[in-house]
């Protein structure tokens, strides 16, 4: 429903007998055109095959009305609809927060995570924070992003180079591969871990019993 100066408008097109114009430009169920005929004529032939009357071009003149089944016509419409939004990918922004003089079993560990991300096709924000004297040497964290962009250069780019921020310096790294990529990829992966795990088992299930 939407509303236009104050009233409430249904979306949906009208059907059957809520149609109310003196002809139709008639459509037959498999798409064929029947051509203009009666509203009296267009009801008579949707209840010969027992299908409803739907006007799928109000604007035309004479509006254009279909024969078909309007509650299967719906249900595979919301049915496509769900499937679209399950598939839809929307990319998302990861922060992850460094310091300039980390250690390497950290960075190893900051690292691992920017490269997860990536793989998820998220885009990723570094974050340099400094304190204290850090600020005075905004060179230790322009190298420490450099250093972070080409250990994970085959998975992602820098699509915002470093900037200073206050005490922060930001850089934005953007995956390779598109979000929509990533999900087949993980999808077909955890396909094959759940096929070899029933084909383990089945080979278990046939091993002969000791004698």
């Amino acid at each position: 429903m939407w509303c236009y100066r104050g009233g409430s408008i249904s979306a949906e097109p009208r059907i059957n007998d809520r149609i109310r114009v003196p002809e139709v430009r008639l459509v037959g169920p498999s798409g064929e055109q029947v051509g203009i005929v009666p509203l009296a004529k267009a009801l008579e032939l949707a209840q010969e095959y027992d299908l409803d009357l739907v006007e799928v071009a109000a604007n035309a003149r004479p509006p254009v009305c279909k024969l078909m089944d309007y509650g299967k016509f719906k249900y595979e419409s919301a049915m496509k609809a769900r499937e679209a939004r399950k598939n839809q990918a929307h990319t998302v922004i990861k922060e992850m927060k460094l310091r300039p003089k980390i250690d390497p079993h950290d960075y190893d560990t900051k690292k691992g995570h920017v490269v997860r991300f990536l793989k998820q096709g998220d885009k990723v924000k570094i974050t340099i924070m400094f304190r204290g004297r850090e600020q005075s040497r905004p060179e230790l964290g322009y190298r420490l992003l450099q250093r972070l962009a080409e250990d994970v250069q085959d998975l992602g780019f820098v699509e915002s180079n470093p900037k200073q921020d206050g005490r922060n310096m930001i850089m934005v790294l953007g995956p390779h591969k598109k979000k929509t990529e990533a999900m087949a990829e993980a999808r077909e992966a955890q396909a094959a871990r759940k096929a070899e795990r029933q084909g383990t088992s089945g080979a278990d299930a046939e091993e002969p019993a000791e004698a």
